[in-house]
């Protein structure tokens, strides 16, 4: 493992004086907004992180090197690099390592690499699911059964509304994932504090949270954890609008022949575009929003510990 993981100087001491750590992915910053956006949006996560007293660690893959904890000049590196980085998934950890190339992580091997370092906690925006049409085309993100099987958990705003919502809950309740709704009932819809379906269970504070995902490793019981953390209603998207630019970059996306991993990108993106960025302005405030659940949650977990 220590010819493939290389764990930052500064959360590899909190790691081992057992203090928080929150990871990070790194899709977001190649892939999910333009430069110098992305890198200003990473560096004001890690802040917040800091600021409740937590230390981050940004995932990567940079030159072969699995990265659990970035420098501000890889962040750099990342951001201005943007779509030349491949977006990596489980599948393709070892074909980038090998061939000694960057890659961008993605909610599956963000938690791969997290847990390889020891990280048990998890921010991002929204986790990948089971896409719409996905009965005849069987596109299900590999997100899903990471989290069925590696112990990190995730701190999101639901689903990626692009995404079927109830086919994604279905098949978290399959493998034994549970989505806990942070102080609500009902799974938010990524922009948009509510879907219309009902979350697991309902914790209203991180200590309640802490003391569960402890309980479950504990147990050995195996897999993550989703902790669905509804955006600030004053950030949130109406329902109409969202709704009609996620339906035309979907038709959009047939029309292309947009397939595979190229999937969600296309349609974050369009969806940015049809809505004059206020999509993206609201995807921003989710990650910061989660970010800020992530790191109290850890701070109460590390207490536990």
């Amino acid at each position: 493992m220590k010819n493939y993981l290389e764990i930052h100087s500064e959360v590899n001491n909190a790691l081992a004086e057992g203090k928080p750590v929150v990871a990070l992915e790194s899709t977001i910053i190649s892939h999910g907004m333009p430069y110098p956006q992305n890198v200003e949006t990473a560096k004001k996560v890690e802040d917040i992180i800091r600021k409740n007293g937590a230390v981050p660690a940004t995932i990567a893959i940079i030159g072969g090197k699995l990265k659990a904890g970035l420098s501000s000049d890889e962040l750099d590196y990342l951001g201005k690099a943007g779509q030349e980085v491949t977006k990596v998934s489980r599948r393709d950890i070892p074909f980038i390592a090998a061939a000694g190339k960057d890659g961008a992580t993605t909610v599956a091997s963000t938690m791969i690499i997290a847990s390889m370092a020891g990280i048990k906690i998890f921010a991002t925006g929204g986790i990948g699911g089971v896409h719409r049409g996905a009965e005849s085309t069987f596109d299900i993100s590999a997100d899903l059964q990471e989290l069925s099987k590696t112990n990190v958990a995730v701190f999101c705003a639901g689903a990626k509304s692009i995404l079927d919502i109830g086919l994604t809950l279905e098949y978290l309740e399959t493998n034994g994932v549970p989505v806990i709704g942070y102080g609500t009932d009902d799974v938010p819809a990524f922009y948009t504090p509510k879907s219309g379906f009902k979350a697991d269970y309902r914790l209203d504070s991180t200590d309640e949270i802490a003391s569960v995902l402890k309980a479950k490793w504990d147990m050995d019981l195996k897999g993550g954890a989703v902790i669905a953390n509804p955006i600030p209603e004053e950030f949130a998207m109406d329902d109409e609008i969202i709704n009609e630019a996620i339906n035309t970059a979907l038709t959009e996306l047939q029309e292309n022949g947009i397939k595979g991993k190229e999937s969600t990108p296309f349609l974050l993106a369009r969806v940015s575009e049809l809505t004059g960025g206020d999509s993206l302005a609201s995807n921003i405030q989710l990650v910061l929003n989660n970010a800020e659940l992530a790191a109290k949650t850890a701070v109460a977990y590390s207490r536990l510990k």
